[in-house]
């Protein structure tokens, strides 16, 4: 059985693991990843705004034409009014790297958890795994953060949903985003998965100073009591 301090700091790591595992769900999850508004020219030297609200998988979006309302708004699904290529790429890509970060939060969870009550033979299910998995998990998730602020401001994400929406619209003439909480609460997971290395790190660093303690009496022992 572990100790009650090695299973006090697996507990806690653990812990930490799974809220990252259910962070990760929720951001797979909710469309508040972007809300922009994109303008265009229209008829009558009148504007025309798309007003989108959208997520990795869906969103919702009306437009404004002088101000007045003039499409109510309605939901559309991400992947079947897309049609840049390169956007669409990227979009899969945040999707398959926020998996891949979700698999490892779970392996991660795993790993833990494990350690919380039994002490593993293996080194790769110690300490070492959950640095590992955890250490995977942040790299994959700080990616998808890069990825799709590139796809907003290089591919035009929004305009090209906003074209997808509404294909009456004409020239594209500026755009305004903001971020919603789905896309900043990956700095959670970082900031979690970098909670739980530095929690097994202490634990690591005093079990090996506690073995380094214990080695040292027989170092400094004269020879004849060492032959003895």
């Amino acid at each position: 059985m572990p100790s009650r301090k090695k299973t006090t700091m697996f507990a806690s790591a653990f812990v930490t693991c799974v809220c990252s595992f259910l962070i990760i769900c929720v951001v797979l999850a909710t469309q508040h990843w972007m809300s922009s508004k994109v303008y265009f020219s229209g008829t009558n030297s009148s504007q025309s705004t798309a007003s989108l609200t959208y997520g990795l998988f869906r969103g919702t979006c009306e437009q404004l034409v002088g101000g007045e309302l003039q499409v109510s708004e309605r939901t559309f699904q991400v992947a079947d009014i897309l049609n840049n290529t390169k956007a669409k790429s990227t979009i899969t890509a945040i999707i398959v790297f926020l998996v891949l970060s979700l698999l490892s939060s779970l392996l991660s969870s795993g790993f833990t958890c494990t350690n919380a009550v039994s002490n593993p033979y293996q080194t790769f299910l110690g300490p070492v795994g959950v640095y590992t998995w955890n250490s995977l998990c942040g790299i994959f998730t700080l990616i998808a953060m890069i990825l799709f602020p590139v796809n907003i401001e290089e591919y035009d994400l929004s305009v090209e949903l906003a074209r997808g929406c509404f294909p009456s619209l004409q020239s594209h003439i500026k755009s305004e985003h903001s971020y919603g909480y789905s896309y900043w609460i990956m700095l959670v997971i970082i900031f979690l998965n970098s909670a739980s290395i530095i929690i097994i790190y202490f634990y690591d660093h005093a079990r090996y100073s506690k073995q380094k303690k214990q080695e040292r009496p027989i170092e400094n022992a004269p020879k004849d009591v060492i032959l003895f």
